[in-house]
């Protein structure tokens, strides 16, 4: 009954309906009527909701031609994300802007449920470690999704004590490449992975001894070019009025990225902390938790 190369898992499931199992029949039946909600679930939720064993989840994840759990999972957070348009609209009472929240968060949660799936836990600590031991980080991205996650990078990481940047002028991020060195990071950003500007900077960045990192799609020409790729592979919404999640996404990564940048560092980091909330002291009377310099 198992497939190979399942990528509609949600016809997948239609399809197979009353052919599983009587036990992994209740898991299909439990994904089918929680299309929303069963991507954000691990496996021992799905479990215990459907009132079966972990051991039967991953039997029918593999009887629906899938790897196991990890891949079903993938796969139902891709087919969600694109098909929930299509599995019908807003309810008579549902305001446009009610609607309009609905979409728009709905995207991201499952966008970030998908990306959160397909991160190496093995590539952030390479990352983090570069990272933490950078005497200079530069953050590069072009566009304005990849150029404005470059700037948040920026804006995470000088509150570490590192000499941190952030460009989006490919001829600019050439210039900037050819001072970095042995020590110094450069740090590309880009959705699809093919842009020239980041490809050259990267290579001169590297010639001269800088550590590289890129967060982009799977396998393009910039994770092939960097020493650290950290790689996912996002649906784009078909809906060409809604801003992207991705970028969202990326972002995401950046502070996963900071955090565990800044427990490497822990004594310098919260020193640097101190410094700059203390420095905002007679801007805000407010002493209590809260962002710092946002």
């Amino acid at each position: 009954m198992a497939m190979s190369k399942i990528i509609d898992v949600i016809s997948q499931l239609r399809k197979l309906q009353g052919q599983f199992p009587k036990r992994e029949q209740r898991v299909a039946d439990f994904v089918l009527t929680n299309l929303e909600r069963a991507p954000r679930l691990t496996q021992n939720e799905i479990a215990e909701a459907a009132d079966v064993s972990v051991a039967t989840v991953n039997r029918f994840c593999q009887t629906l031609g899938c790897d196991g759990f990890r891949d079903f999972n993938i796969k139902l957070a891709q087919s969600v994300a694109v098909s929930l348009q299509y599995l019908g609209g807003p309810s008579r009472t549902e305001s446009e802007s009610d609607q309009l929240v609905r979409q728009v968060f709905g995207a991201l949660v499952d966008t970030l449920n998908l990306a959160r799936f397909q991160l190496d836990g093995e590539i952030l600590q390479q990352a983090v470690s570069v990272l933490a031991n950078a005497e200079r980080i530069s953050f590069i991205g072009v566009g304005g999704g990849s150029a404005n996650v470059a700037r948040e990078g920026a804006n995470r990481f000088f509150r570490f004590g590192i000499p941190t940047d952030a460009h989006a002028d490919g001829y600019y991020q050439r210039m900037l490449a050819s001072t970095l060195s042995e020590g110094d990071v450069i740090f590309a950003i880009s959705a699809s992975g093919q842009p020239v500007e980041l490809l050259d900077s990267v290579a001169i960045a590297r010639q001269y001894g800088a550590k590289s990192i890129s967060l982009t799609k799977i396998g393009t020409a910039l994770a092939k070019s960097t020493d650290v790729s950290i790689e996912l592979d996002i649906p784009e919404d078909q809906d060409i009025y809604k801003p992207s999640a991705s970028r969202l996404v990326f972002i995401a990564i950046i502070d996963v990225l900071a955090a565990g940048t800044a427990r490497k560092r822990t004594k310098p980091v919260r020193e640097y902390m101190r410094r700059i909330r203390t420095s905002l002291t007679s801007i805000s009377s407010d002493t209590g938790p809260k962002p710092i310099g946002d």
